[in-house]
């Protein structure tokens, strides 16, 4: 008969973009495979959620959060997680990240998360070839002239008249999966209605359609005032309601929106290993 091991989760949201958090810093968990992200994070056999995020030890940083998509890829950054680590830790705290250090503070009901500086470079989005990242000369059904940009991880942005009416369910996974993003990409279409307010919908790298992106966002503010479009700081709104976004004078940008804790729970881990 095998051991039981029961592990205690989080499940917390940012603007809709939920998450199952593990907290590894204490206690030492089992590795997590692929399979077993992929499992905790499905809807009608595990607990549900867009990402499974798994908070560990780190000798430079406070402490390091690792991430791992619905469908148990892990991947680099997540805005609206470290929103919600940010809120759980309690305190403001450097997080270690395989897209780089980021700096999180608790902030109202939220956090205000320092999510370091964008990259332009045709070879840090990844492309597969060269291009100018500010004017892809690419197109998909009528989506073109995009503006490439990585903020901890891939992403292009579309600016359309109405974001609303973009069939992106439809052409997100095409995109995403195209040879021009060898590590595949986040997709993004925005409308900007004034100098300071975008509305955005975004298909996420590995969980599709969510309610909120909050790289997305950052990577779509960028993007608009690299192009003139807003100014440095704007209002973004999502499905899931709308974060602040900040290009500080630095360089940096500055993320700042709400999180908010579900419920806690354990499961045991072999029925997911």
């Amino acid at each position: 008969m095998r051991p039981i091991m029961r592990v205690p989760f989080i499940k917390m949201h940012g603007l809709g973009n939920d998450f199952v958090i593990l907290d590894g810093r204490q206690t030492r968990l089992p590795p997590i495979s692929h399979a077993t992200a992929a499992a905790l994070a499905n809807r009608h056999l595990g607990i549900g959620c867009d990402q499974l995020i798994l908070l560990e030890t780190a000798s430079d940083a406070d402490f390091k959060m690792r991430i791992f998509n619905a469908d148990g890829g892990e991947v680099e950054a997540c805005g609206n997680a470290s929103r919600a680590v940010a809120l759980l830790h309690g305190k403001a705290a450097s997080v270690e990240t395989s897209g780089g250090t980021i700096h999180v503070e608790p902030a109202g009901h939220g956090a205000r998360i320092d999510m370091g500086t964008p990259h332009f470079e045709w070879d840090a989005i990844p492309l597969a070839y060269a291009m100018d990242t500010m004017a892809m000369p690419v197109s998909w059904e009528g989506l073109v002239d995009p503006v490439a940009v990585n903020v901890g991880n891939p992403h292009i942005v579309f600016f359309v008249p109405d974001c609303d009416a973009v069939p992106l369910a439809r052409l997100g996974p095409e995109i995403e999966c195209d040879p021009l993003f060898p590590d595949r990409i986040n997709v993004n279409v925005a409308s900007v209605d004034s100098p300071t307010k975008i509305r955005l919908h975004v298909w996420e790298r590995g969980a599709g359609l969510t309610r909120a992106c909050g790289t997305g966002a950052c990577a779509t503010a960028i993007a608009a005032m690299r192009r003139g479009l807003v100014e440095r700081e704007v209002e973004v709104t999502l499905p899931g309601g709308v974060l602040s976004i900040l290009w500080d004078e630095l360089g940096r940008i500055i993320m700042t929106g709400p999180a908010t804790e579900s419920f806690r729970g354990s499961f045991d881990w072999g029925d997911f290993a």
